[in-house]
C-alpha cells in the first residue's frame, strides 16, 4: 500500500478508532434530543391485571340491623375468587420550566458533540501528519546513512587494494575496517526506526501491521504567507474546535442553572384514565359483567419546602458554570501561546534549513577534495573519514530541520483550525 498524505488522512478519518468513538457520540446526541422531546409529548400507558383472591375480602355486619337481624356480628365476603382489570391512562405536561430548557440543552449538546467530533478529526489529522512526516524523515535518514556507509565501504575497499599492492600501511587498513564496522550499526538503527515509524502510521490508520506500507511525497517545506499568519492569528479563537467546544460546554452549564431553578416553579399536567373491571368465578368471559370508569383532570404540583435542596443544587450549578468559564479562558490563553510557539518554530526551522543546505554543499565538496587528496597521496585517511562524517551529519540535520518545520506547520494548522 502506497500512501500519499491526503490518502493517509482520508483513511484515518474513515477507520481511526478515536474518530469512530466520536461519531458514536454524535448518534448519542441525536438520541438525547428524542429523549428530551419525550417529556413534552403525551405519556400513554396500558395496563392489565389478573388477581386470584385466595381469601376474599369481607365486611362486618353489625347485629340487629336490617342486613343482620341476629344478635351476632356477621362477616360478608365481597367479590369473586377471580378479579380482572384493564385500563389505559395518559398524562400531558402543560407547563414545566424544565421541559423547555431540557430541549434547549439537548440541541446545545448536539452542537457540542459536533465540535468534539471536529476536534477529534483535527487531532487525528495532526497525528497522521506527524506520523507521515516521521516516516519520510526516517527514509531520508536511511538514505543518508546508506550514502555514508557506501563512502566508508568504498574507502575501505580502496585502502585494502592499496595495501595488497604495498601502497598503504596496515594501520590505514585497520582504521578503515574499524570505521566500516562502526558505521554499519548506524544504518541498521536507522532502518529499525523506519520500521517503527511505519508501524506507528499503520496504527493510526487502523491498518494491520503485517500490511506492507510505503509513503510517497516530497520531503520539502512550503512557507505560510505572512498575511495568512496574521489573519489566522486573529481568527484562531473562533476557528479552533476545542475552544468552540468549551464555549458550548459553558453554555450547557449555564442552562443547567435554569434547570435547577425550575424547582422553584410549579408544574401543571393534564391526565386521564379509562378502566374496565370484572369479577367472576365461571371463566365464561362472554357473560362477564364489566364495570367501566373514565376520568380526566388537571394536576398542579408545587413544592413548598424541599429542605433547601433546590437552592443548593442551583448554587452547585453556578459554581460549575464559573469553573467552565475559567477553563475556557485558560484554554484561550494557551491557544494564543500555541499559535505563537508554532510560528516561532517555523521561523527557526526555516533558518536551520537554509543553513544546512549550504552545509551539505560544502560537505559534499569537502568529501570530493578529501578523496582526491588521499588518492594523490597528499591527504590522510582521517581527513577523508572526517569529511564523510560531516556530510552525513549535514544531511541528517537538514532532514531534521525539514521535519521540524513540517511538524510546526501542522501544529499551527491544528491550533488555528485551518483546513489541512
Amino acid at each position: 500500500m502506497v500512501l500519499t498524505l491526503d490518502k493517509a488522512i482520508a483513511l484515518a478519518l474513515e477507520q481511526n478508532r478515536d474518530v469512530m468513538v466520536a461519531e458514536q457520540e454524535r448518534y448519542k446526541a441525536d438520541a438525547q434530543i428524542n429523549e428530551a422531546w419525550a417529556d413534552a409529548l403525551p405519556q400513554i400507558a396500558v395496563a392489565g391485571q389478573y388477581m386470584r383472591n385466595v381469601q376474599l375480602p369481607v365486611i362486618f355486619l353489625s347485629p340487629n340491623t336490617a342486613f343482620n337481624p341476629t344478635d351476632q356480628t356477621e362477616l360478608l365476603e365481597l367479590g369473586s375468587k377471580n378479579s380482572y382489570s384493564m385500563g389505559v391512562s395518559f398524562t400531558q405536561t402543560l407547563y414545566s420550566r424544565k421541559v423547555g430548557v431540557a430541549l434547549d440543552i439537548a440541541h446545545t449538546y448536539e452542537d457540542y458533540t459536533e465540535e468534539a467530533y471536529r476536534a477529534t478529526t483535527q487531532g487525528v489529522t495532526l497525528a497522521v501528519k506527524k506520523a507521515y512526516y516521521g516516516v519520510l524523515l526516517c527514509v531520508k535518514l536511511v538514505e543518508a546513512n546508506k550514502q555514508g556507509l557506501d563512502i566508508v565501504r568504498a574507502n575501505c575497499e580502496n585502502i585494502r587494494s592499496q595495501y595488497n599492492h604495498g601502497n598503504a600501511a596496515e594501520y590505514d587498513l585497520l582504521r578503515a575496517e574499524v570505521e566500516l564496522a562502526n558505521t554499519e550499526p548506524t544504518l541498521i538503527s536507522a532502518e529499525n526506526n523506519l520500521l517503527l515509524a511505519r508501524n506507528a502510521l499503520k496504527t493510526l490508520l487502523a491498518i494491520p501491521l503485517e500490511t506492507d506500507v510505503d509513503v510517497t511525497g516530497e520531503f520539502t517545506f512550503e512557507e505560510v504567507a505572512p498575511p495568512l499568519l496574521e489573519e489566522s492569528r486573529t481568527e484562531a479563537l473562533s476557528n479552533n474546535p476545542s475552544i468552540a467546544g468549551l464555549k458550548l460546554r459553558e453554555s450547557l452549564l449555564e442552562k443547567n442553572i435554569s434547570i435547577e431553578k425550575a424547582g422553584y416553579f410549579p408544574s401543571l399536567s393534564l391526565f386521564g384514565a379509562y378502566q374496565s373491571q370484572s369479577q367472576d368465578n365461571t371463566f365464561n368471559f362472554s357473560k362477564y359483567l364489566w364495570a367501566k370508569s373514565l376520568n380526566v383532570g388537571l394536576q398542579l404540583s408545587y413544592t413548598l419546602f424541599d429542605g433547601f435542596k433546590t437552592g443548593a443544587r442551583t448554587e452547585q450549578a453556578s459554581v460549575e458554570h464559573e469553573e467552565a468559564r475559567y477553563q475556557r479562558m485558560k484554554a484561550e490563553e494557551g491557544l494564543r501561546v500555541q499559535v505563537q510557539s508554532a510560528e516561532l518554530k517555523m521561523v527557526e526551522a526555516k533558518k536551520r534549513i537554509e543553513g544546512q543546505q549550504k552545509n551539505i554543499e560544502q560537505a559534499e565538496k569537502a568529501v570530493r577534495i578529501a578523496q582526491t587528496r588521499y588518492k594523490s597521496g597528499v591527504g590522510t585517511q582521517l581527513e577523508l573519514l572526517d569529511s564523510q562524517v560531516a556530510l552525513t551529519r549535514a544531511q541528517t540535520n537538514y532532514a531534521l530541520a525539514i521535519y521540524d518545520f513540517l511538524v510546526a506547520k501542522a501544529d499551527w494548522s491544528n491550533a488555528v483550525g485551518a483546513a489541512r
